[in-house]
């Protein structure tokens, strides 16, 4: 089916457009409160610090961009996200939350409701640490709190959490997307025309071949980021024939998708949360009695300002945390074992750890690549920007696997939806 064709049969079915245009207004709604300032704060002052620290810059982008006027959705959905991982994790330790992801879509719910209400501590206490790092800088930022004024700041901050975390739920209800997904898309786009703007208003002839190599480099990147993201590696299955009764069952083949980024944004994420957490603590210490504190401090603030030495940690703790996700959410003897249940196997393999073992270096091969890749975008800004000298229009590397993730997503359901209109129609 054409795009002209199908942008059509989205608009002409009365549901499916509703949906879209709900979704629309809500993102809408988000982008007005992004651009609601806390009063006390001085948002020049705010903007020049963010210039400043790339790695604040990263925060600002999983708080859709409210961060950066300190707006009262500032925190954005990162401490939903924050949640989320977290009980992720104490999924694969504590067993009574692995029996609920187990349960299906009733002990999601549940699951669900436990991240939401650890989501308002989780975000309370990001608020704190923020306000606290916005004073503790050489800028005079955020005025002088009384304690009534860190109450109220702190109120409206978890309570845009919570705003942004209902918005997200009501956007995934209409199935047009992830919702959450959608929020930090939103956030990252509408810094698209600033870009523009600044690159326009800077431009000189001298730089059209820059430019021309920026924009090459960028479309062969959305491509690679397509490429790996919907890449796979498809290991053969076959079914045995069972007679249950008068029936006979099986005898068919079929395929087990392993996708080469498995893990998806989490190791990105993870790793912005790790490499943010010095320069945090060094920014709070700079303001310590000790000369000591001070002067390591200083040192490991001018380090991680050291782009060469910033890139390579930062690759390296995302190909690291690839690894570490792929192994904490792909279990190859449980997949082993419910293909031994089901009566299904790889061929040349036998069931059970043969197969377990099988699968787990089949992963562990395309997970090099999808690591690699992943690294690769994640520190992509950092060459693009001095090959090209066009700063002003580099998009980070999250940004961008967020952005074409999430189309790639939105875009699937929507197809989804119609491909069910047209079963429902036969």
């Amino acid at each position: 089916m054409k795009f002209a064709e199908k942008l059509t049969r989205i608009f002409k079915d009365k549901e499916l457009r509703k949906k879209i245009l709900f979704v629309l207004g809500l993102l809408i709604v988000f982008r007005i409160a992004a651009h609601i300032p806390i009063p006390g704060i001085d948002l020049v002052a705010l903007k020049n610090f963010f210039a400043d620290n790339e790695i604040l810059g990263l925060l600002n982008i999983f708080s859709g961009g409210g961060l950066s006027n300190f707006s009262i959705v500032a925190l954005g959905i990162g401490p939903y996200i924050t949640a989320s991982i977290i009980f992720q994790l104490l999924a694969m330790i504590v067993p009574r939350l692995e029996e609920m992801m187990k349960e299906g879509e009733a002990g999601q719910k549940r699951i669900n409701q436990y991240t939401r209400l650890v989501t308002v501590p989780l975000a309370a206490l990001q608020g704190y640490s923020m306000i606290k790092l916005l004073q503790q800088s050489s800028r005079s930022i955020i005025a002088d709190f009384t304690p009534a004024n860190y109450i109220i700041t702190l109120i409206i901050l978890t309570a845009g959490t919570v705003f942004l975390m209902w918005l997200g739920e009501l956007i995934s209800e209409k199935k047009i997307g992830n919702g959450i997904s959608l929020i930090i898309f939103a956030g990252i786009v509408s810094g698209i025309p600033t870009a523009v703007q600044r690159t326009v208003a800077t431009f000189q002839m001298a730089q059209i071949l820059n430019i021309a190599v920026f924009l090459a480099i960028a479309v062969a990147t959305v491509a690679g980021v397509v490429y790996i993201t919907e890449a796979q590696r498809n290991i053969p299955v076959s079914y045995a024939k069972r007679v249950r009764g008068t029936r006979m069952y099986g005898g068919f083949d079929s395929h087990l998708p392993l996708r080469v980024n498995q893990a998806g944004m989490i190791p990105i994420i993870f790793a912005v949360s790790l490499i943010m957490l010095p320069t945090l603590v060094a920014q709070l210490a700079t303001r310590a009695d000790s000369h000591i504190i001070v002067t390591l401090a200083e040192f490991i603030l001018n380090l991680f300002k050291n782009q060469v030495f910033y890139g390579a940690i930062y690759f390296l703790l995302v190909v690291g945390f690839t690894y570490f996700y792929t192994a904490v959410i792909f279990h190859p003897q449980q997949i082993a074992d419910n293909l031994q249940k089901q009566g299904g196997f790889v061929p040349g393999m036998r069931p059970g750890r043969q197969t377990a073992e099988y699968l787990g270096g089949v992963s562990n091969h395309i997970m090099l690549a999808g690591s690699l890749s992943l690294g690769l975008i994640a520190v992509l800004p950092l060459i693009i920007g001095p090959l090209t000298g066009v700063n002003s229009m580099v998009v980070s590397g999250a940004s961008l696997l967020i952005v074409v993730s999430v189309v790639i997503e939105t875009v699937k359901q929507i197809e989804s939806q119609l491909e069910m209109r047209n079963y429902d129609e036969f």
